[in-house]
């Protein structure tokens, strides 16, 4: 399993993902789910993965493929005119990787996988889309303004009470720890370290990127101070009489 969030701000985008997989408690490895493509001053592209890791790493694979070696059968997302259809090209791929593996006889649900697609294409706005492994997808808005794949449930609540379109990028990075946080307190298959990535509207290059790891102390003293608040957050709360 995964952890992965993609979000629009009103200053662009933010991406953070786990990067734990495995196959069993003694079977952990650590694999990068997060892939960006750009062309400086003409577009960034931003993946972000969840499912299973054979079906992710030929997307990924096929797709930096096309990048070097473009034709009109087989487009690459540098070419791609808009965000849309980028989203487009990704779901395809995605769903054709899956069929071949239904197509040599394997349950083709047991090869799934999700993705979180976002970016930015010159003279358009940021756009932020879900893709699913049927081939569909859909894309975030005001009303839901970000996604998350993988073991979702931990995480969500304080996303949803906390989330403001008008945060900082220090301040939803502060937010996603705290998700991230209580993703890896309660599932062992959600793990250190998270790789996070900035993109600001409008800038056309890839922004600020980090590896978070286990000692990082930033997301230690986050870990910490979210656990302290909590206990005294149900301190302050009235007694209930029995």
């Amino acid at each position: 399993m995964t952890y992965c969030v993609g979000m629009k701000l009103d200053r662009g985008l933010v991406f953070m993902s786990d990067t734990r997989t495995n196959a069993g408690v003694d079977n952990i490895s650590v694999f990068k789910k997060m892939h960006s493509w750009e062309v400086p001053g003409e577009r960034v592209i931003t993946l972000m993965s969840a499912g299973n890791l054979a079906t992710t790493q030929a997307v990924v694979s096929i797709l930096e493929e096309r990048t070097k070696a473009q034709s009109e059968r087989n487009p690459s997302l540098l070419e791609a005119p808009s965000m849309f259809q980028v989203a487009r090209m990704v779901a395809k791929v995605l769903k054709d990787v899956i069929a071949e593996h239904e197509q040599a006889g394997q349950q083709a649900a047991a090869f799934g996988a999700t993705l979180i697609l976002g970016g930015q294409i010159d003279g358009t706005a940021p756009r932020l889309f879900l893709i699913y492994p049927e081939g569909n997808f859909i894309e975030a808005g005001d009303d839901t303004p970000f996604f998350q794949i993988g073991e979702t449930k931990y995480g969500r609540p304080i996303l949803v009470r906390a989330y403001r379109p008008e945060m900082s990028f220090a301040e939803a990075v502060k937010l996603l720890m705290v998700s991230f946080d209580s993703t890896v307190k309660a599932n062992l298959t959600v793990g250190l370290p998270f790789d996070v990535q900035f993109y600001e509207e409008g800038s056309l290059t890839l922004g600020y990127q980090s590896r978070i790891e286990a000692d990082d102390a930033d997301f230690q003293r986050i870990s910490s101070g979210w656990g302290e608040a909590l206990t005294a957050a149900l301190d302050s709360l009235p007694d209930i009489e029995l």
